[in-house]
């Protein structure tokens, strides 16, 4: 056909009516075995497409989902996190109905993205680098289904990886090789999983009987973890730091370079997520990884289960994994 079909021929050709073909069209099971099947081969026949707009204004949803990041473009861009975050997730809505709106936004001036997600934009919401201080996300959660990327509250869905672990055991790689002079730079302060691996640095230390030599705080980004680094070493010079992210621990491994210090002989460095980063250094970077692609199926997998009135777990924690390569 040289133009598209209409729901009108659809029916002609099935020989019911428009009204059956719509019932068909939405999953109803109203229909006779019958028309079902007439209506079927017409659609296959005529190549009808329904119109996305008419289906949302009948069933009052949109078959759309929101990916929330409250972070500034920057970052999002910068980081492969993000796209792998965002990778697991298409892949996993590639074989839904739902479309994808990727929202960013380090706030909401005026209310504007909390108003479009509030007012009906949006059937749920999937959000991460969430900060504490979000007080707009608060909003959203109390009007549509989320899932975080990381936790938040008691009660709310969850998917994350255990942070408080792996950077306890990305620490103990560091004194298992015979660092005691351990350093770390943490991630932006006002995020729950920055607080888990400064935890996890802490207890790894107290349970070797040492304590932290410098604790530095960044911001996730490459620039931070070298200004970081730049601090430690104006205060001293430890043998090991423990890097709350790959991509501040590029930043920080430049500056040590830069300083004449030899990586890992002089200070040996782990980061977190073992991402492309961490095989784009030189040397490359031993790193405790999350299964970043992974947590993105999982977090869509939640909220279509939530979409479609299931019953899925609150808490879905992915293990890490230590990758030993050559900065320690």
């Amino acid at each position: 056909m040289s133009s598209r079909a209409t729901i009108e021929e659809v029916a002609s050709a099935a020989g019911v009516s428009r009204s059956t073909v719509s019932r068909v069209v939405n999953g109803s099971t109203a229909v006779s075995p019958e028309a079902l099947i007439a209506v079927r081969t017409a659609i296959e026949r005529l190549s009808y497409v329904p119109n996305r707009a008419a289906r949302s204004l009948a069933s009052n949803q949109t078959q759309a989902i929101a990916l929330i990041i409250p972070e500034d473009t920057t970052r999002v861009f910068g980081d492969p996190f993000f796209a792998a975050i965002i990778a697991g997730i298409t892949g996993v809505l590639r074989n839904s109905d739902y479309l994808l709106n990727l929202l960013i936004a380090s706030d909401d001036p005026g209310d504007k993205m909390t108003s479009f997600v509030r007012n009906g934009g949006v059937d749920g919401a999937l959000i991460v680098s969430h900060h504490t201080s979000d007080a707009y996300i608060e909003r959203i959660a109390d009007a549509i289904p989320v899932v975080y990327g990381g936790r938040r509250r008691e009660g709310d869905y969850v998917v994350d990886v255990d942070n408080v672990l792996g950077a306890r055991a990305a620490t103990r790689r560091l004194i298992d090789i015979g660092r005691t002079r351990i350093a770390t730079i943490s991630g932006t302060p006002t995020m729950l999983s920055s607080m888990d691996r400064m935890q996890g640095f802490r207890g790894a230390l107290a349970d070797a009987g040492l304590t932290p030599f410098a604790e530095e705080a960044g911001d996730y980004s490459e620039s931070s973890g070298a200004d970081a680094a730049r601090r430690i070493l104006a205060a001293g010079r430890p043998d090991a730091i423990f890097v709350a992210s790959d991509l501040m621990a590029r930043g920080a491994l430049t500056v040590l370079r830069a300083a004449g210090v030899r990586v890992p002989e002089d200070i040996a460095l782990v980061g977190f997520d073992d991402s492309s980063v961490a095989t784009a250094t030189d040397p490359q970077l031993t790193t405790m990884r999350q299964p970043m692609y992974a947590q993105g199926e999982a977090m869509a997998t939640v909220l279509l289960s939530r979409l479609a009135g299931g019953e899925p777990p609150h808490t879905t924690i992915l293990p890490t994994e230590l990758v030993v390569r050559a900065t320690a």
